[in-house]
């Protein structure tokens, strides 16, 4: 049974910074698509960014510079740095993975397996 266990939100001022944390545990696959989605109330679910285990990075315009995906497959975790948070930064944040690397287009319905969420909130 796959499980994703995030952990690492909170609150924080505009440009602070905040680090996720995703366990994944009985995940056996080794090639694989991972990554983060947020979603705001009102929203729809958004790519943030992915990585595959080809080593192919990719990340949504609006945070370029600022976040930065971190796999560590050693301790099946997967790591988000978030650097100069910004106001609409906040969602609840989550991790996803599947088997088999990135497709070209990247959409929430391909993943079957989600963590929780976790909440960031950041005020200006």
């Amino acid at each position: 049974q796959v499980q994703l266990a995030e952990s690492g939100g909170g609150s924080v001022q505009a440009g602070g910074s905040l680090r996720l944390s995703c366990k994944v545990s009985g995940f056996t696959y080794s090639t694989y698509c991972m990554g983060w989605f947020r979603q705001s109330p009102g929203k729809e679910r958004e790519e943030v960014t992915f990585t595959d285990s080809d080593g192919r990075v990719r990340y949504t315009d609006s945070v370029k510079g600022r976040f930065t995906i971190d796999p560590d497959n050693a301790k099946n975790t997967l790591y988000l740095q978030m650097n100069n948070l910004k106001p609409e930064d906040t969602a609840m944040y989550y991790c996803a993975v599947k088997r088999f690397i990135c497709p070209t287009e990247v959409h929430s319905g391909y993943f079957p397996y989600w963590g929780q969420g976790t909440q960031v909130t950041v005020s200006s």
